[in-house]
């Protein structure tokens, strides 16, 4: 899409759009997270703080939205607390963004969704909680994620603490290997599970530092290689929980929602929002420190590859 066509979709911030213009590092944020993966008002100052994190560690962040059919690479105030209070805000993945946008709608991006609009504005790290996947019998339902394809085909690095507890992460690494996406570990040789800091499974490499990551970025770019990579960014020690209680509490939370009859793009929001009630809390403190922890490594991460360039 050139230029010009872009334009009659997207709106840039000035802050994101002069980053552009000078090849300064540049850190993407989802919505998501903040319309229907936290409560309002605490998603404020949430919001604010994780672009803050980003902005000391010296890249400017951009948290994508679609607002009243318009794509956004970077929000106002206004527009942060839009997203952040949740009205009339869809969820949007890849599917749903030309109905969203033709008929002027407001939305809330996935990670699919941020990886496309990524993408489109040339930015190239993005900063989640963590991706969709294979959900648990996902070999009888078909229900996989759309952040896997967009992962195989979309050139955007997604910095996460993996994939979230409520999939099938074995079926969902296999899918990535089977779509050539290459899954990093940072630090780690152990791919990590959201809440938790190992899943049982392990990574395709393990980049020591953010400047690893960067070079490995850089040479499958540069050869061409299309599509993303995966960094999964264990949560720091101190906010980690344990396995085998997500485990246990992740059932139960499904268990309540094969008896509600609750299916397709609405089982992630009803699962986390049952696991933060069964967990009293707890998982939303670690899901905010794991969130925080991204986009640290992410903004490291973007530094060093704008140093490469």
């Amino acid at each position: 899409m050139n230029k010009e066509m872009l334009m009659q979709y997207m709106d840039i911030a000035p802050e994101v759009a002069q980053a552009l213009a000078q090849g300064k590092p540049i850190v993407a944020l989802e919505s998501t997270i903040l319309s229907h993966g936290m409560p309002y008002p605490e998603n404020v100052d949430f919001a604010k703080k994780i672009e803050q994190e980003i902005r000391d560690l010296g890249a400017v962040p951009a948290t994508l939205a679609i607002i009243d059919g318009r794509l956004k690479a970077g929000l106002t105030e206004e527009e942060l607390l839009t997203m952040c209070k949740g009205e009339n805000v869809r969820k949007v993945s890849r599917r749903d963004m030309p109905i969203v946008i033709a008929n002027k709608l407001t939305g809330a991006t996935t990670v699919a969704t941020t990886m496309i609009i990524a993408s489109l504005a040339g930015i190239r790290v993005f900063a989640t909680g963590g991706i969709g996947g294979v959900h648990r019998g996902g070999e009888d339902s078909m229900d996989i994620s759309a952040d896997l394809q967009e992962l195989a085909h979309t050139n955007v690095m997604v910095v996460c603490a993996g994939a979230k507890m409520i999939l099938d992460i074995g079926r969902t690494l296999e899918y990535l290997e089977t779509m050539g996406v290459p899954v990093l570990g940072m630090d780690t040789d152990d791919f990590p599970a959201f809440y938790c800091r190992k899943s049982g499974f392990g990574v395709d490499y393990n980049a020591k530092t953010a400047a690893d990551v960067a070079k490995i970025a850089k040479a499958k770019w540069d050869l061409g290689l299309d599509g993303g990579m995966l960094i999964g960014n264990p949560v720091p020690q101190e906010y980690a929980m344990d396995f085998d209680e997500m485990s246990a509490v992740i059932d139960r939370a499904m268990a309540a929602a094969d008896a509600a009859g609750v299916k397709g793009k609405n089982i992630t929001p009803f699962l986390l929002a049952h696991i933060v009630e069964l967990t009293g809390g707890d998982s939303l403190k670690t899901n905010m420190q794991l969130a925080f922890n991204n986009a640290r490594a992410a903004a490291k991460i973007a530094v060093e590859l704008a140093n490469l360039d």
